[in-house]
């Protein structure tokens, strides 16, 4: 005797959505335009900030910080809001031009 096989069918957008929903977490960013300031290796500075190598006045240390380097900008992103928006502040007191917080 033939054994009856049982055909399941996913949904795959019902399943992308639970398992994205279980794992996401918000992710923050913000834009820093280097324009004519003259600032050398930012990039490196804020890696020696996210490992607690420097440290940056009135800025808690964001472990999670990412960087990324364009042409004329960076792009700094975290899960920590409230840590971001310190530190755009920061560059935006020593007369930097940022994107915000988004």
């Amino acid at each position: 005797m033939a054994k009856k096989t049982q055909k399941h069918v996913v949904m795959a957008k019902s399943v992308a959505r639970r398992w994205i929903s279980r794992v996401a977490e918000p992710e923050y960013r913000v834009k820093v335009l280097l324009g004519s300031k003259e600032f050398r290796n930012l990039s490196n500075l804020l890696r020696s900030f996210r490992d607690s190598k420097v440290a940056m006045q009135g800025v808690p240390t964001i472990k999670d910080l990412g960087v990324k380097e364009h042409f004329d900008t960076l792009e700094i992103w975290s899960r920590d809001r409230e840590s971001l928006v310190k530190l755009a502040g920061w560059f935006e007191s020593r007369g930097f031009d940022t994107s915000g917080v988004w």
